[in-house]
């Protein structure tokens, strides 16, 4: 199986972004757009040239891209009961996170 999601929305539970939905688009020549939902940074959305979304087993995939901005983020999600865990990281800092994700399309 190979996981191929259009559209995926997910909420970290934690770390920097906690509460906050954001919903990625990912395009057929590899880029990702983000949007943020909610919250303070509303409306805030940006496209990333590469993201890489690799199947791990039917249950589990990643999820990886290095954003413009410098920041990177790398979220593994549970495929069977919508958990994702995520590393959150820029020049700087690294953090641990964790939510839920719902695949759209």
């Amino acid at each position: 199986m190979t996981f191929r999601p259009k559209l995926i929305r997910w909420t970290f539970a934690d770390g920097p972004m906690a509460g906050t939905h954001f919903e990625h688009s990912f395009d057929d020549d590899g880029s990702v757009t983000w949007t943020i939902l909610d919250g303070p940074y509303k409306g805030a959305s940006k496209r990333e040239k590469s993201c890489s979304v690799v199947s791990v087993n039917e249950k589990t995939a990643a999820i990886s891209y290095l954003a413009a901005s410098g920041h990177t983020l790398t979220v593994v999600l549970s495929l069977a009961d919508g958990r994702a865990v995520g590393f959150a990281s820029n020049e700087k800092e690294w953090q641990v996170t964790s939510g839920t994700f719902e695949v759209v399309a």
